[in-house]
């Protein structure tokens, strides 16, 4: 039995990583849950997994849940970063599943590897903002990293093939998002609707804006360079819109190993959670006599311009990454409300990193206010955007 602390629990992943749970109750117990203003389906996971510690977002809401729920939970439920970063350093947690969306995932990330816990990895901006940081803490408390994302999932499962020093290349490969085929000049008048109707897989609203920018895929350039230690010029995108392929390992002779599967999360989490034992899932298996066409496309650096940003910030190092993923955060939010268009998301984000000198990522107090100071400037460039639409 396997003791499970799930940050993000009311997220994409989070209720994922429940099922999972659910289906294997011999297997999995959860003893912490971390959400954030979701308290109506927060409320029915609490009933079910029956957790010893859970987290809301503020205060109010932490009163509000606590007076839907039977006498005695008063000092079980916390609130804030307080209270996720107590729910990932709980006791009882050997796992703890990152799945908090953004930076707020960072400091109880990086708590639960000080205490001790293994990880279970689906919070990409962990090692975008201070990879190296929380790399050299895995190692030093002698934890287990595991990633969840299916693309590193499927290059985690591909490196098992072979040596790591005989890796040529990682690719990443990504479906493109759903404007992979719309002209440039539509794409200015995209709506967040449109933004949010991925083609292939079910993802929450800030991550099917990633997708949809290829913010995401540069994203997980950053996170595949800590994860796995090698130079971001061995690591390369290629679109493959099927979402079959979730990515390929090179090695030196020539060979090429690529994770194939249904696009279901359900089963990179399940390989997370038990690696390195497979799970029955019972899930549909993938025919390949139905996949007549699978077809991989270099990615339009000029009509998705974020995707060049991330590998920039990526080279540039320090800091930067994490004025990257901060500006993103800002932009992508002034975008679902309405202020500023797709297109000029990669545009805050591009002048947020020309302005923003880099600094040393040594310690995680810089990280985040290297994050906190590449907020302030993304606002303030969104409004002027917004003022002159």
């Amino acid at each position: 039995m396997k003791n499970i602390s799930l940050l993000g629990s009311t997220g994409s992943i989070g209720r994922n990583v429940l099922n999972v749970v659910q289906q294997f109750p011999a297997k999995f117990r959860i003893v912490g849950l971390a959400a954030g203003r979701n308290i109506k389906l927060l409320r029915e996971q609490i009933d079910h997994f029956q957790p010893q510690l859970v987290s809301v977002a503020d205060e109010e809401l932490a009163d509000e849940l606590i007076h839907r729920l039977p006498a005695g939970w008063g000092e079980k439920v916390v609130c804030g970063r307080d209270g996720n970063l107590q729910v990932a350093t709980l006791s009882a947690a050997e796992t703890v599943v990152s799945a908090i969306v953004g930076a707020e995932g960072l400091l109880p990330t990086l708590a639960a590897i000080k205490a001790g816990k293994d990880i279970a990895l689906a919070n990409k901006e962990t090692l975008v903002m201070a990879g190296h940081l929380v790399m050299e803490e895995v190692r030093r408390r002698q934890v287990r990293m595991l990633p969840v994302d299916s693309e590193h999932n499927a290059i985690f499962q591909a490196l098992e093939a072979g040596r790591k020093e005989d890796v040529a290349r990682i690719i990443l490969t990504a479906s493109g998002g759903p404007f992979l085929t719309m002209a440039a000049e539509q794409l200015q008048q995209v709506t967040p609707e449109q933004a949010l109707a991925h083609p292939n897989w079910d993802m929450g609203r800030k991550i099917s804006i990633d997708s949809a920018t290829l913010m995401n895929k540069g994203l997980e350039v950053i996170e595949a360079k800590w994860l796995f230690d090698v130079d971001v010029d061995k690591i390369e995108v290629l679109v493959h819109p099927q979402s079959i392929v979730h990515s390929l390992v090179e090695f030196v002779d020539g060979s090429v190993v690529a994770q194939m599967g249904i696009p279901d999360m359900r089963i990179p989490i399940g390989y997370a959670l038990s690696y390195p034992e497979r799970l029955h899932t019972g899930l549909s298996r993938l025919d390949l006599a139905q996949c007549k066409d699978l077809s991989f496309l270099p990615p339009d650096y000029s009509r998705f311009p974020a995707l060049a940003l991330a590998y920039e910030a990526c080279s540039q190092g320090g800091t930067m990454p994490a004025v990257l993923n901060a500006a993103n955060e800002i932009a992508v939010e002034a975008f679902l409300a309405g202020r500023i268009r797709f297109l000029e998301i990669a545009a805050v984000v591009a002048a947020t990193l020309k302005q923003m000198v880099p600094g040393e990522a040594v310690r995680v107090e810089e990280v985040v206010a290297a994050d906190t100071a590449a907020r302030q400037l993304a606002r303030s460039l969104v409004d002027d955007a917004a003022a002159g639409s």
